[in-house]
């Protein structure tokens, strides 16, 4: 069920790129595991063409998730990626990566999200690694009146192919008709949904362009009020150790994040 609902804030990001923060707002600063969530899209080049140029990474995983559009990876430990409709990056920055994410220059819609996914202090300096999961790699699940496609974790005994350091379950789920929805998470772990069209009800109304909060509850279950809705089901096990943020880097301690700065200075990340 569902117990608060957040609007995103309109911001940007990278060289100019127009976007909405839900998850590392001013009224969510997180929910961990989980440090950030961006949704970014337009059909006007200008609201993306400067993509995201060479910028570092610290002690977390980006998962960037494109709805329709084009972008190339390109990072300082020689990773080259591609990620097209319905494609997953998954990066893990590890002790640190300089990477760059770049829109194709052509006219046309753009539209994705990105998740930042904290990584425990044991993990925070393991070794960069990068993974492009393209659209038919995903498996999708037919439920009634549609389909879930499995990013990460296991729905129905399908599991998805994202490889997370910690628990998590990412789903995408598409109701072409209205009706009803279920599926069981974690207990204990910290859910939301996002929805990107349409509409539903659990407890609370929720629509398009609003993130819903989930009770730790080991079940999810909604009624669907519009045709051709779309949403996120995100959940993760808490980490629960101390937050320090600087920027690119998320690590446990202001000491360790002075620390990233000086290594990216010098040369030393990637």
């Amino acid at each position: 069920m569902i117990k608060s609902v957040f609007r995103g804030m309109k911001t940007s990001d990278g060289a100019g790129v127009s976007l909405t923060r839900i998850i590392g707002s001013p009224d969510i600063n997180m929910l961990d595991p989980f440090l950030l969530l961006d949704e970014f899209g337009s059909d006007n080049p200008n609201d993306y063409i400067g993509g995201f140029p060479p910028h570092p990474h610290r002690g977390f995983e980006t998962i960037t998730y494109m709805i329709n559009g084009n972008f190339k990876h390109k990072d300082s430990v020689g990773n080259e990626g591609y990620l097209t409709d319905g494609g997953v990056q998954w990066m893990t920055a590890g002790r640190g990566v300089v990477h760059s994410e770049m829109p194709e220059q052509k006219e046309g819609l753009v539209r994705g999200f990105q998740l930042w996914l904290n990584l425990p202090k044991s993990k925070k300096m393991i070794d960069p690694y990068y993974n492009d999961i393209q659209a038919k790699e995903i498996p999708l699940v037919n439920i009634e009146g549609g389909v879930v496609k499995v990013i990460c974790g296991e729905f129905r005994g399908v599991s998805g192919p994202g490889k997370p350091h910690t628990g998590v379950k990412y789903l995408d789920v598409q109701k072409e008709k209205k009706g009803t929805f279920s599926l069981p998470i974690e207990k204990l772990w910290n859910s939301f949904i996002y929805i990107y069209e349409g509409a539903i009800r659990s407890g609370l109304p929720i629509k398009k362009g609003s993130l819903g909060i989930l009770d730790t509850s080991d079940a999810f279950e909604c009624e669907v009020m519009e045709e051709n809705t779309r949403f996120l089901m995100i959940s993760g096990e808490p980490i629960g150790e101390p937050v320090a943020r600087g920027g690119p880097f998320v690590m446990n301690t202001r000491a360790e994040i002075i620390q990233a700065f000086e290594d990216y200075q010098s040369g030393k990340l990637g």
